[in-house]
């Protein structure tokens, strides 16, 4: 469990920089602390100065489609930049989740944000992850990760009402040469290494390249993981007109790692030991996915920028596992002890095309009024391919079926699928296209700031055509220079899933809608000493389709489905960071979130009632991160605390509060780096979520080391 980092609690935008990067704009190149020296020389370049507004600098970001300074924002954003990244000796995007307020695992690729599920993940603001079905994404050609809170269907189409991932790649830049290799060994058999550089080739040319690759083990048996990222770019930038063009190849070798959880009591314990895997051996997941991209970025006259990106990918995804299907008593002594098993043999692949562009047309209409309007337009094609078969055990061994598996004395490799009696493979295909036009418009007034904005958007998900728009409006007010006050209203929509689209269930259903109204204030006080922010919110997720009362009202033979269901998120955040000394940094961030469900169609659906908390959605969050550095010795520590209330998995199952320790060591001397960390230093055994019953909870990973030795130059 990676030491984490709270950040921008209610859109405060805080990001990590190097001790030796300068901001003209920044009130800490005038602050009476950096008047007596603190910056650290270059030959011990200690990551940070010991300011929070440099270690946790507040930035503008791309998320918001228009580029916007924290305090003149109305929106809620968090960034996660490359030097955090880089700190943490994060590798996946399971390692940075903390690092956000609101925000925490759920499954896979997928976190519980403000209460509810999301798992929208875009690129350089575009549609085409490439990490097809149940992959995580990597972060080797990653320079930043941006969260977007909130419904956000005005600004990216569909999506969930909690927000979305912006992974911002890495891209060539004509202005240095510079390069860095790193390797590392740690606990579990990890070991592994990374070579990256940049090379300026003349007259506004630059190419970029880098090779990452990771051997680990897991803490569930039979685990493991090989990683290879190859990724390439170059970019020509002569003025007013930029072009990137990048290419990456993802290859994941996943051995028995498509994994659920570890089955749990009714309060909560697990019934047997956290590294119990479901999976044999022989079980895998492996992912091959290829990207390429191109931007072009231009300000043909002054106040007029455009921008236009390219995007395509291509991902097979393979997949052999072993799917917990029930549990069950053995050996007849009335403790559960077993669970019956269902072999999974399936093939994914998509193939997507994502197309972007953007207008910003910005102008002074008087000394003390400003406007500056957006319009652009995404479109999105997909084809997705699904070929499946499974095979279900029985409690007992039988020739040519998955075998069960004991919870207490797993035995593994007795069932071999070679020997099983398959079925034939079922194959789903599907097309998907999308496109959106929305128009923003931002009026500055003084110290009054008003933001409003439409956008529609029209899909063909195979033959279904539907149509859906959506709006925002914020206004932000500058108490003063380093106070302001802000507010957001936004709504954003879900199309139903292909599969509950049949007209035999009463098909086809509009879509699921959601809407926000938030609140609050941020600050930088004390030249940015001190930045913090506090925010309220409410959450409406309405539309949400659940099972008929009556069952099969037509006698088709299909169950019918009805759209009435809501969900309510209301919460409050805070978030402070600050100097405590010219050497010591504390971050403290609060998270309060109030998830339940409002409204049913009064027989079913729901597996919780009307006025229950919602699954996996936390009442609670608090962390903390502190380092304090020595400076004449290169060296710093770090020590992250993060505490997660209890929740109910989806089955009703509590899953029980937890709060783990991470550490981390960091030397850095000239051109050489070493970071040793330590994560769940306590060794805890908890819950990081709940999923279903039959599958359990799933266990957060126990204590872990490692080192990391890195050379740039």
């Amino acid at each position: 469990m990676k030491a984490y980092l709270l950040l921008g609690v209610a859109s405060t935008t805080l990001t990590l920089a190097p001790a030796h990067a300068q901001d003209t704009a920044s009130p800490i190149d005038t602050s009476p602390a950096t008047e007596q020296g603190e910056d650290l020389d270059q030959e011990n370049m200690i990551i940070v100065s010991g300011r929070a507004q440099k270690l946790y600098r507040a930035g503008e970001t791309s998320s918001g489609k228009l580029e916007t300074p924290p305090l003149e924002s109305s929106l809620v954003i968090t960034t996660i930049a490359e030097q955090l990244i880089e700190d943490q000796g994060a590798r996946d995007a399971q390692d940075l989740y903390r690092n956000i307020s609101g925000v925490s695992f759920f499954s896979y690729a997928g976190v519980t944000a403000r209460g509810f599920r999301q798992e929208e993940i875009f690129y350089d603001g575009l549609r085409g992850d490439p990490y097809a079905g149940f992959s995580v994404p990597q972060l080797f050609n990653v320079e930043r990760v941006e969260f977007l809170k909130g419904p956000n269907g005005m600004l990216y189409g569909p999506g969930a009402p909690g927000g979305l991932f912006n992974y911002i790649t890495k891209k060539a830049q004509d202005d240095v040469l510079e390069g860095k290799v790193k390797a590392i060994a740690g606990t579990e058999d990890r070991w592994g290494g990374s070579a990256e550089i940049n090379v300026p080739l003349g007259n506004g040319f630059a190419a970029r390249g880098g090779l990452f690759y990771e051997d680990r083990g897991t803490f569930r048996f039979n685990a493991a993981s090989r990683t290879t990222i190859a990724d390439g770019g170059v970019s020509f930038d002569p003025g007013p007109v930029r072009v990137d063009i990048q290419a990456t190849r993802y290859d994941q070798e996943l051995d028995a790692n498509r994994l659920r959880g570890v089955p749990v009591d009714d309060d909560g314990e697990f019934l047997t030991d956290r590294r119990w895997n479901h999976n044999e051996p022989s079980d895998f997941l492996n992912l091959k996915s290829d990207v390429v991209q191109m931007r072009l970025e231009a300000e043909p006259v002054a106040g007029l920028t455009l921008d236009a990106t390219a995007r395509y990918n291509t991902a097979t995804e393979v997949q052999n596992y072993h799917e917990p299907r029930g549990l069950f008593d053995s050996d007849g002594d009335g403790v559960i002890d077993a669970t019956i098993r269902e072999f999974r043999d399936q093939i994914r692949t998509q193939e997507t095309w994502s197309f972007g562009a953007n207008a910003v047309w910005e102008a002074d209409l008087s000394a003390t009024v400003r406007n500056r309007v957006l319009f652009g337009f995404d479109h999105f094609l997909a084809d997705t391919f699904f070929q499946g078969r499974s095979l279900r055990g029985t409690t007992t061994d039988t020739p040519g079926l998955p075998n069960p598996l004991s919870l207490f004395d797993p035995q593994y490799g007795l069932s071999d699928p070679a020997t099983y009696n398959q079925g034939p493979f079922r194959v789903t295909i599907s097309d998907t296209k999308q496109t959106g036009f929305y128009l923003l418009d931002e009026l500055t007034i003084g110290r009054l700031i008003l933001t409003g904005g439409i956008r529609r958007d029209d899909s063909d998900a195979d033959g279904l055509v539907e149509g859906e728009t959506t709006y925002r409006g914020g206004l932000v007010y500058r108490i003063t220079d380093e106070i302001s006050a802000f507010g957001q209203y936004a709504t954003s929509f879900e199309p139903q899933s292909a599969s509950s689209q049949n007209p035999l269930a009463g098909g086809p259903f509009a879509p699921t809608k959601g809407d926000i109204f938030e609140g609050g204030i941020k600050t930088a006080l004390m030249n940015g000493r001190i930045q913090s922010s506090l925010s309220a919110y409410q959450i409406r997720r309405t539309n949400i389709l659940q099972s008929d009362p009556r069952g099969d009202v037509g006698n088709d033979g299909v169950d019918d489905l009805v759209a009435l269901g809501e969900i309510t998120s209301k919460g409050i955040e805070f978030d402070i960071a600050a100097d405590v000394t010219p050497d010591w940094v504390l971050t403290l961030a609060y998270a309060y979130n109030d998830t339940r469900i409002t409204g049913d169609n009064g027989g079913g659906g729901f597996s919780n009632n009307v006025g229950d908390r919602f699954a996996n959605a936390p009442e609670h969050q608090l962390g903390f991160w502190t380092r304090y550095q020595f400076p004449e010795l290169g060296l710093a520590t770090a020590l992250g605390g993060d505490y997660v209330s209890k929740r109910v998995s989806i089955s009703g199952q509590p899953v029980k509060p937890y709060m783990v320790f991470d550490a981390s060591l960091i030397y850095e001397t000239g051109p050489f780096r070493a970071l040793v960390r330590v994560d769940n230093l306590f060794d805890k055994t908890y819950a990081a979520s709940g999923f279903i019953d039959r599958t359990g909870h799933f266990p957060g990973a126990p204590r872990s080391a490692f080192l990391e030795i890195g050379y740039a130059f």
